[in-house]
């Protein structure tokens, strides 16, 4: 490792709405705020052709424009936006302490508060026409692209409470719904299950799997296969939706953060605020509910505040 070591007030790690808010807002603060913007700059957004649902852009946006908008107005501020990756930390368990954390295995960076906003990476099923098709009629978000195939054929994969939620939000403004199951029965609740099964332009398919997207430029159909006699079955539909879970961008903090079963950060009540003072956790790597890029940023200007008030305690403390 380097000897290359830079003290600073506030580390940003990762650059999705939650982080550049809270750049905007730790900037305008005087924190002097440095981001690191991991492997994917700009987050998910990035991989999002059209953005519909955000305030402020009546005729709409597309993701990598408004992530890139987002950025401008951060360093406007004074933000200073590098590319790297943070690949370990050494937290501070007292308050006022400081927090060390190493970027491309190699820089050292010392802060006294640190800003996590990491996201959380949607889980695909690995085929190649799905990769290849992202952004083409394939999403992992329902509820944000769902608006553009109002009237048309859908189809989504998944069978817990999340797929179920999106499916019946699908079939209130797509023509048909094809929900595909791996197993012969759902994950979700009897309450979602019920929900799904009353709702007539859902189509659920049980011991069915994707075996390959169809299409060239977009989605253009699906070939299913049932797992049990392996009979396959082409439709006709312009968009995949896959609901199958995400997985939130943690690794680096176990055994230092507090979180969930599944790697989501808790954070304390309504605040942004970890187990580690002075450090505070935004957007889809604390919420596993939402996971809108709104929420995301609203999430990054209360972390931003929570590290303002965190340093301005420490000062009260000193004095």
């Amino acid at each position: 490792m380097s000897d290359t070591i830079e003290r600073i007030k506030c580390l940003i790690i990762g650059s999705g709405p939650a982080g550049y808010t809270a750049a905007i807002y730790a900037s305008r603060a005087d924190l002097k705020p440095v981001m690191y913007t991991g492997m994917e700059p700009g987050g998910q957004l990035t991989t999002t052709t059209e953005v519909d649902n955000f305030p402020g852009y009546p005729e709409g946006i597309d993701g990598p424009t408004m992530m890139t908008q987002l950025q401008a107005q951060a360093e406007r501020f004074g933000t200073e936006v590098r590319i790297g990756m943070v690949t370990a930390v050494e937290f501070n368990e007292t308050v006022g302490g400081i927090h060390k954390v190493t970027v491309d295995n190699s820089k050292t960076i010392e802060a006294e508060t640190v800003i996590i906003s990491t996201g959380a990476t949607a889980k695909y099923l690995g085929l190649d026409s799905e990769q290849r098709l992202r952004g083409g009629g394939v999403s992992a978000r329902a509820v944000c692209d769902g608006f553009f195939y109002k009237g048309q054929d859908v189809a989504i994969v998944g069978a817990g409470d999340t797929a179920a939620e999106e499916a019946s939000y699908l079939a209130n403004i797509c023509n048909n719904v094809t929900m595909l199951v791996r197993r012969d029965e759902m994950r979700a609740s009897k309450a979602m299950q019920h929900r799904v099964n009353s709702i007539s332009n859902i189509t659920v398919k049980y011991n069915t799997e994707v075996d390959e997207v169809l299409g060239e430029q977009v989605v253009e159909g699906l070939r299913m296969v049932n797992n049990q006699t392996q009979e396959k079955e082409d439709i006709a539909i312009t968009g995949l939706f896959i609901a199958i879970g995400h997985k939130p961008n943690t690794d680096i903090f176990k055994g230092q953060l507090d979180m969930d079963e599944t790697g989501y950060l808790i954070t304390e009540g309504k605040s942004t605020k970890t187990n580690i003072p002075g450090v505070f956790a935004s957007g889809d790597v604390q919420d596993k509910e939402y996971r809108q890029a709104v929420t995301a940023a609203g999430t990054g200007c209360m972390a931003a505040l929570d590290a303002e008030r965190y340093l301005a305690s420490l000062e009260e403390i000193a004095q």
